[in-house]
C-alpha cells in the first residue's frame, strides 16, 4: 500500500512517496543481501544482465565506491530508476530535489564536512526527527553521527544521485560564501559613510584585514540587491548564521565559520561608530553606503549581547522606497482619494495604525514628499529617523538627553509649523500636545500601535484623551498591512471549493467568475513571491461615527458603524487583492483574521 504526505510548513512542496517499512526489516541488514535484492530486479527487468552486473560490481570495487554510485555515475542506469527502486525495496521516501529550495533547508544542523563525508544534505526538520536526504542507504552508516551532531532523530529520504551532487556543491557554496566571490574590485573600494578613519586603528588590526572587509561589504551589497529590509547576525556555540528578511520572511544566506564571528561583529561596529571593546551591553549605530552621486542607503545598526557573542541587527533604510508614489502603495481608488483629500487639509490629525514593519513609515513619508514643497514647513520627530528627505526638517528624539517626542513637538510649536510628524504616539503627553497642534492650525501625522482603525479611537480614549477633542482633531484613520505579492512569471491558477470561498469571505454571486491564483516558485522570486503591497482600511469620522464616539461607543460598535458605512476592513480589503491576482488567498490568511 502506499500514501502521500506532504509537509505541512510550506518549505517543501513536492510528494513524498511513501512505502510502508517492513517491520522486519532492518535499515542496516546485511549488505549483500540488499545488494542482490535490488541488482535482481534490475536484472529480472532487463536493465542489466548477470555479466554485467558482476563487471560493475568488480569496477566499483576497484573505485571505492558503491555500486549504485557508480551505475548512476557512468549513466548505465537511469538515476530516477535507481532512487524509485532503493524506495521501494527499502520503504525509504521517494523525494525531487528539484522541489526544494535550498536556500532555506535547515543546514546549520548538519556541517559541510558531514554534508561531504556522508553524502548526505538535510532536507526538512519536523519535531524532533530531522529528514536527510540521501541516495544510497545500501552503504550509509553515518546516522549515528548525524544524530549526535543535530540533536535530532534523522530519517531517510532517497533522492536521485546527480541531483543530490549537485545539491551538495551549492550548500557547500552557499556555506563557503565568507571565501568566495570576495575578489570583486569594488567590494573594497565601497564609501561607507559611517567608517572611522584608519588612524583610529591600527592598521594591522584585524578589522581591516581585507576578507572580512570585503566579506560584510558584499553581505550589504547582496542585502541590497535582493531588496532585503533586515539583516540578522547570530552567533551561536557552534555555528555562526547570517539572515536577510525578504518580504517580511526570514531566509538564511550564509553560515561563516564561527571562528571569525568576532571579527565580522567587530568591522560592522567599527563602521557604525560603536565601541568596540564594549560587549555586554546594547549598542546602536548607523552607516551610511554611498553606491553613487545620486543614491546612498543608510543602515540602522543595533547590537546585542546574546550567550554566545553580540547579535548585530542591521535595519536597510533605502530613501527611495519613500518615493514610490502613491499609485504604488496599495491603495483602493476611494482609499487613495481620502487619504490626499486629508493631508491636504491645512490642519487637524491622520493617523496611521498597524504592527512594527507594516509599512506606516513608507505610507507617511509619501505623503510627506506630497507636501513637501517651498511653501511649506515640515518637521518630524521621530525614534529614530529612517528615512532623510531634503527639505523636511527631521529631529531623533533622544530621551536621556530629555528629547522626547513631547519637547520636540513644544519646539516644534513655536517655529512656524505648517505640517508635522511624529513618528509614534506613545503617552498621554504627546497625545495632549499632538491633538492640541491638528486643533490650532497645524496638519499632525503620527503613528500608533493599532490592530485596525476602529480601535485607535478606543486607545486613544484609554489613554486618557476626551472623546470631543478627538472627535474635533481627527481627520483619518488609516490600518495597513503588508502582504507578499505574488511572482507573475510563475503564479498559477487555483481551485477551492464554493463553501470555502464562501467562509473565507468572499460572495455567492461572484464564485462563478473567481479567477485565484496560488505561489509556485521559481528563479526570479522566493517561494513564489517577489516584493510587497499593502492593503488598508481608510476610515473618516462621519457625523454617525463622531456621535458614537461622544457617546463613549466601544471598539466593537465603531466597527459595526464603520462597516454599515461602507468602509472596508483589512481583510475585505486583502480580498480585492485576491481578486486582482497580486497576492494569494492564503497569504492573506496569514496576516489577516477572519470576520
Amino acid at each position: 500500500m502506499t500514501e502521500y504526505r506532504r509537509a505541512i510548513d510550506g518549505r517543501i512542496f513536492a510528494l513524498f512517496y511513501v512505502i510502508p517499512f517492513p517491520e522486519n526489516v532492518s535499515m542496516v541488514a546485511p549488505k549483500d543481501l540488499q545488494f542482490n535484492n535490488l541488482i535482481n530486479d534490475l536484472i529480472k527487468e532487463k536493465f542489466l544482465t548477470v555479466t554485467d552486473a558482476q563487471k560493475y560490481y568488480q569496477a566499483a570495487q576497484k573505485e571505492e565506491v558503491s555500486l549504485i554510485n557508480y551505475l548512476v555515475t557512468n549513466n548505465i542506469v537511469n538515476s530516477t530508476l535507481i532512487a524509485s527502486k532503493i524506495s521501494m525495496e527499502f520503504g525509504v521516501p521517494f523525494f525531487d530535489l528539484d522541489a526544494i529550495d535550498l536556500r532555506h533547508v535547515p543546514r546549520d544542523l548538519v556541517s559541510s564536512a558531514l554534508m561531504k563525508k556522508h553524502h548526505i544534505i538535510p532536507l526538512h526538520v519536523r519535531g524532533m526527527t530531522l529528514f536527510v536526504a540521501i541516495s544510497d542507504p545500501l552503504s550509509f552508516q553515518g546516522f549515528d553521527e548525524i544524530k549526535f551532531h543535530s540533536h535530532l532523530n534523522p530519517e531517510p529520504i532517497c533522492v536521485e544521485e546527480p541531483k543530490l551532487v549537485n545539491a551538495i556543491e551549492k550548500l557547500l557554496e552557499i556555506a563557503n560564501l565568507v571565501m568566495s566571490d570576495l575578489l570583486d574590485s569594488d567590494l573594497d573600494n565601497l564609501n561607507m559613510g559611517g567608517q572611522i578613519d584608519a588612524t583610529d586603528i591600527g592598521p594591522t588590526s584585524d578589522l581591516y584585514d581585507a576578507p572580512i572587509v570585503r566579506f560584510v561589504n558584499k553581505i550589504l551589497l547582496d542585502a541590497i540587491k535582493t531588496g532585503a529590509s533586515d539583516i540578522h547576525l547570530e552567533p551561536y556555540e557552534k555555528i555562526f548564521r547570517i539572515r536577510y528578511r525578504a518580504d517580511g520572511m526570514l531566509y538564511q544566506v550564509a553560515a561563516p565559520p564561527i571562528s571569525i564571528a568576532n571579527r565580522i561583529v567587530s568591522r560592522i561596529k567599527v563602521m557604525s561608530r560603536m565601541d568596540i571593546a564594549e560587549r555586554r551591553v546594547p549598542q546602536d549605530g548607523r552607516i551610511k553606503m554611498i553606491l553613487s552621486k545620486s543614491r546612498a542607503i543608510d543602515f540602522r545598526v543595533n547590537t546585542c549581547p546574546t550567550l554566545f557573542g553580540e547579535k548585530v541587527v542591521l535595519r536597510i533604510l533605502d530613501p527611495a522606497s519613500a518615493q514610490l508614489g502613491i499609485e504604488k502603495l496599495g491603495f483602493e481608488l476611494d482609499q487613495q482619494k481620502l487619504f490626499l483629500d486629508a493631508i491636504h487639509k491645512p490642519y487637524g490629525m491622520v493617523l496611521v495604525t498597524g504592527p512594527t514593519g507594516s509599512g506606516k513609515t513608507v505610507s507617511l513619508y509619501t505623503g510627506l514628499n506630497i507636501l513637501n514643497t517651498p511653501e511649506r514647513n515640515i518637521s518630524t520627530a521621530e525614534d529614530p529617523v529612517e528615512i532623510t528627505v531634503e527639505g523636511i526638517n527631521q529631529v531623533n528624539v533622544h530621551p536621556k538627553a530629555g528629547l522626547t517626542f513631547a519637547s520636540a513637538l513644544r519646539s516644534f510649536l513655536r517655529q512656524d509649523p505648517d505640517v508635522i510628524m511624529v513618528g509614534e504616539i506613545r503617552d498621554l503627553e504627546t497625545a495632549e500636545i499632538a491633538i492640541k497642534a491638528a486643533q490650532t492650525g497645524h496638519l499632525v501625522l503620527s503613528t500608533l500601535h493599532t490592530n485596525d482603525a476602529p480601535q485607535t479611537l478606543n486607545r486613544l480614549m484609554q489613554m486618557g484623551i476626551p472623546a470631543f477633542n478627538i472627535v474635533s482633531a481627527i481627520n483619518l484613520i488609516v490600518a495597513q498591512r503588508l502582504t507578499r505579492r505574488l511572482c507573475e512569471a510563475c503564479k498559477t491558477l487555483t481551485y477551492y471549493p464554493d463553501d470555502f470561498l464562501l467562509k473565507s469571505g468572499f460572495k455567492a454571486d461572484e464564485l462563478g467568475t473567481l479567477k485565484l491564483f496560488k505561489a509556485v516558485g521559481c528563479d526570479l522570486c522566493t517561494h513564489g513571491f517577489k516584493g510587497r503591497v499593502a492593503i488598508y482600511q481608510v476610515m473618516t469620522l462621519s457625523e454617525k461615527m463622531r456621535s458614537l464616539i461622544l457617546q463613549g461607543g466601544n471598539a466593537m460598535q465603531l466597527s459595526e458603524q464603520a462597516a454599515a458605512e461602507g468602509i472596508n476592513d483589512l481583510r475585505a480589503s486583502g480580498l480585492n487583492k485576491v481578486r486582482l491576482g497580486m497576492t494569494s488567498l492564503e497569504e492573506i490568511d496569514r496576516i489577516t483574521i477572519e470576520n
